[in-house]
């Protein structure tokens, strides 16, 4: 099983996907035509997207159904001069399998892929009932609705597994985020006569102090699983040309949302401090909302949680106590969208993705899979 995944997550990062601009659709073909030749019934999903199909596949035809989840698109690779290793090559050094997407998460696409190929025979036979679904979603990393749409089309069953590595910890919460984008305006003149303008930058000055606190304050909301909320500001865009007076400022915050937070209120809050600047300082301020992943969380006490923290407490010495994921995940699709009881698991190391260098450790995804495999066992043998 060692060479053959390792040689399946090798074909995948070497299919580039990066998203933007969603360069999925090469990888969902391969991963179409794999479960065709291993005789799995699988479909290419062209929604949301006819020029961006996704997959999925589905082994069994009873319940309990269970949703292997994973995205195929990965973030743009970056300068090549700064990668060791080409971020396309899948290269193997030390252990170490490098490449754009190889944590993040291919490799995980991958023992999805790997347990249905080998759970299949036991449905056919009847010595396991239930069903496995697999998921090879598009659009994740820029949350388009990828899972979502393949959810809405009845590939959805009674759990979910969203398999972003963990490091084999198992998430039953997890945090949101909403991008946000305010605009300052003011009046562009000539450099040389500045009184004539009105310099949008130095407006924006006292609401930058005004998002500060608002991220003081909500550091004083936490969560017991994902800790803090936070208002970050990310991008600040001004000026047109070195000689002339800007006429806008747009500020970007990134807000950190909690589980029990609801993305209405957070609008509030940011049009509370938006109105009251503008008032404040006779100003023209506007703002948008344009990009949303909401919070999600089930029971912590789940009965998918517990059989996952047992078996990567015994094969991986994972610690098994409740813990929720600070990042954004697909997981808010089942658990939102679909009402499914749904976590966030998988082997691999989250602050490697996004890197330079990205790499998963072969051990880690073996190590994977086995607990994969002896969850979904017991899964579907106990609602048998």
């Amino acid at each position: 099983m060692t060479d053959e995944l390792t040689e399946l997550i090798q074909d995948l990062v070497r299919i580039e996907t990066e998203n933007p601009p969603g360069n999925e659709a090469a990888a969902a073909e391969y991963i179409h035509d794999w479960f065709s030749e291993q005789g799995i019934d699988s479909w290419l999903v062209e929604e949301p997207y006819p020029d961006r199909p996704q997959v999925a596949a589905r082994v069994g035809n009873g319940d309990p159904t269970i949703v292997l989840n994973g995205h195929i698109d990965v973030v743009p690779a970056g300068d090549p001069a700064q990668w060791d290793y080409d971020a396309y090559g899948a290269e193997i050094d030390d252990g170490n399998l490098y490449g754009r997407g190889s944590v993040d998460m291919k490799a995980q696409v991958a023992i999805g892929m790997l347990l249905a190929r080998d759970l299949a025979p036991e449905f056919e036979s009847g010595d396991l009932s239930g069903s496995v679904v697999v998921h090879a979603a598009i659009g994740e990393e820029t949350g388009e609705p990828g899972t979502k749409s393949l959810l809405e089309a009845g590939y959805d069953g009674d759990y979910g597994v969203v398999l972003e590595p963990t490091k084999m910890r198992t998430a039953t919460s997890e945090k949101g985020l909403a991008w946000y984008e305010i605009a300052v305006e003011g009046a562009p003149s000539h450099a040389s006569r500045p009184d004539q303008g009105s310099n949008a930058i130095m407006h924006a000055r006292p609401l930058l102090d005004a998002i500060e606190a608002y991220d003081a304050e909500l550091r004083t909301r936490t969560d017991p699983l994902v800790e803090k909320a936070y208002a970050t500001v990310t991008k600040f865009e001004a000026g047109t040309k070195e000689n002339v007076v800007p006429e806008r400022a747009v500020i970007t915050i990134d807000r950190r949302i909690l589980p029990g937070e609801a993305v209405e209120g957070v609008d509030a809050e940011v049009d509370d401090i938006v109105t009251a600047f503008a008032k404040e300082y006779d100003l023209d301020v506007s703002w948008e909302r344009i990009r949303t992943y909401e919070a999600a969380e089930i029971d912590v006490d789940s009965p998918l949680a517990e059989v996952f923290r047992k078996h990567s407490q015994d094969v991986g010495g994972v610690a098994p106590e409740p813990w929720g994921i600070q990042a954004s995940t697909d997981v808010r699709n089942f658990v939102n969208d679909a009402e499914m009881e749904a976590i966030t698991w998988g082997p691999g190391d989250l602050s490697r993705a996004h890197s330079f260098n990205e790499y998963i450790e072969l051990a880690e995804i073996e190590a994977g899979y086995d607990v994969l495999d002896r969850a979904v066992r017991e899964l579907l043998t106990s609602e048998s």
